[in-house]
């Protein structure tokens, strides 16, 4: 296995997991969950909204059934994160360190995913795209 091989699914495992186990902290601790989104103001729809989401971009990502369908699961892991962080930052609660380390194990996971999947992606930018297995330089 390639660093790069190896790089890709030890972020993706990580990150998934840190979404996974987010859904069943929102499933488990529900009321408290909901009383945190009251208290930044958001509405408490949300919550439900955000289970499905840290349940199916996981799915998306590690069975890529699609290409463009992982590719839009880290899009939105992207807008998930961010949000959060500034949630978390505009709050001064301290709670932005794990959106920090999941959005780091995200970008990482999403550039790197070339060099782990039999399908690239054609998101990945060129310096982070690297010949698919089997592919070699032609020049």
């Amino acid at each position: 296995m390639t660093k790069a091989k190896l790089l890709y699914w030890a972020t993706t495992l990580a990150l998934c997991a840190m979404y996974l186990g987010a859904a069943v902290f929102y499933l488990t601790q529900r009321t408290a969950v909901e009383q945190g989104f009251i208290a930044f103001g958001f509405p408490v729809y949300l919550v439900q909204v955000l289970i499905v989401a840290k349940i199916a971009a996981p799915l998306a990502i590690l069975s890529r059934l699609s290409v463009r369908l992982s590719d839009l699961a880290y899009a939105g892991m992207v807008f998930h994160l961010l949000l959060a962080l500034s949630a978390h930052l505009n709050a001064g609660d301290g709670g932005y360190l794990p959106a920090l380390v999941a959005l780091a194990l995200m970008l990482t996971s999403f550039l790197a995913q070339n060099a782990g999947r039999r399908t690239p992606s054609p998101n990945v930018p060129e310096p982070f795209s690297l010949p698919a297995r089997g592919q070699g330089s032609t020049t």
